[in-house]
């Protein structure tokens, strides 16, 4: 069943009756109500073409987050073979917001490492609803240097709304953790390419996604600050949100402006989480792009054009 978001209530109204009318064709056959079932359907299909085609980025942000988007696990399934997790930090515990492991994609062998949600209340509460505790940090790090070890590629999935902020990981070195994974992302002499997959948020997307290859989802986020957190410290008021969004400039289509993303991967009228298949199959090709344009490189190569990118990146977004 379709979760609609606020802005999507006429939507639902319409695809409602078209479905109404069906099930009553359904339990009395002599009802012909097919006619005015599609008359709706293309109603819906004209007004959900309209709703996104120009998405507020408060709107896009409902969108990031919706519970149907897919998720890392579901790209996981469907896009590697041979996916062997790896677990823990090997100091403190193993964060099950943090999935990695060695995989195989394209039948060639990665490191696949990525924020993962959960789908339903009892994994959303084990999954900490993605947000790493330091442990996921330190466990990406040790997951990044086997990657380098061995030459294999790192491809990064994130989807988080930032790293927990409780006592518990503040008195574990969050920030340290998070500081340490970034680093690691710009030592490693491996082709690294990230996908933003849903919302990319602060230092606790950063430590996944200082890649030599970015790419966001059409209808992804990737900012320093949750609009409602950036609202309730510039005007002591969450409900201000949505001028938080405009302010923010987190859409995929800003940060492309801007230089902080390299690619976006259009998603299906609607968003992913209508059409997950596609959206999953749209994130294969972009990182099978991605990674083809890396090949051949140095370590060296890999590690200067990675760095080269993020101390540019404030001179390119002033010159766009």
């Amino acid at each position: 069943m379709t979760q609609y978001m606020d802005f999507e209530k006429p939507l639902a109204e319409i695809e409602g009756k078209a479905e109404e009318l069906r099930a009553m064709a359904r339990r009395d056959p002599d009802t012909d109500m097919t006619a005015e079932a599609k008359a709706l359907d293309v109603k819906a299909a004209k007004m959900l073409d309209d709703l996104y085609k120009n998405l507020t980025p408060w709107r896009k942000c409902q969108v990031a987050r919706h519970p149907d988007r897919p998720h890392c696990k579901d790209y996981i399934d469907a896009l590697f073979s041979e996916y062997t997790p790896l677990a823990g930090d090997r100091n403190f515990a193993d964060d099950h917001a943090v999935m990695g492991g060695l995989a195989r994609f394209n039948d060639k062998p990665v490191m696949v490492i990525g924020h993962e949600k959960g789908n339903d209340t009892k994994s959303r509460i084990e999954r900490n609803f993605g947000m790493a505790r330091p442990e996921g940090y330190r466990k990406a790090v040790r997951l990044m240097e086997m990657a380098h070890r061995f030459g294999l590629p790192v491809i990064t999935l994130v989807d988080t709304p930032g790293a927990y902020p409780g006592k518990g990981a503040e008195e574990r070195g969050q920030s340290e953790a998070i500081a340490r994974a970034t680093q690691k992302c710009l030592e490693i002499g491996v082709p690294m390419v990230s996908v933003i997959i849903g919302e990319g948020g602060s230092g606790g997307a950063v430590a996944f996604a200082t890649a030599n290859r970015v790419a966001m989802l059409e209808h992804s986020v990737y900012s320093v600050i949750s609009p409602e957190g950036c609202a309730s410290i510039l005007w002591k008021d969450a409900d201000k949100m949505r001028e938080a969004a405009e302010a923010l400039r987190l859409t995929a289509q800003d940060l492309k402006q801007l230089g902080v993303n390299d690619r976006i991967i259009p998603e299906p009228k609607g968003g992913a989480h209508r059409d997950p298949k596609t959206a999953i199959a749209a994130v294969a090709e972009a990182i099978s792009d991605m990674l083809k344009s890396l090949e051949g490189k140095s370590p060296k190569a890999l590690i200067k054009d990675r760095r080269d990118k993020y101390l540019d990146m404030g001179d390119r977004g002033l010159a766009a």
